[in-house]
């Protein structure tokens, strides 16, 4: 069985973020995190999956995006 991975789209310092990356990491997922403060195409990347949504952390699993876990932080 391969491990599965999700990109979690976020910024430092943000709870929800922290969170989403923890759980996913609890359950075994392989979390790739982009620091969308650090980086503006990743920041347009996130804006292109979330729909224009300026909120973090932007999850994506298996092709389903999520804006959000347990709330959400602004960039």
């Amino acid at each position: 069985m391969s491990e599965q991975t999700v990109t979690i789209y976020g910024k430092d310092h943000c709870p929800f973020c922290d969170r989403a990356i923890a759980d996913y990491n609890r359950r075994g997922y392989a979390v790739q995190y982009f620091n969308v403060k650090k980086d503006n195409n990743l920041l347009n990347e996130m804006l292109v999956h979330s729909n224009g949504q300026r909120r973090v952390p932007t999850i994506i699993e298996n092709g389903r995006v999520t804006v959000g876990f347990g709330g959400a932080c602004t960039v």
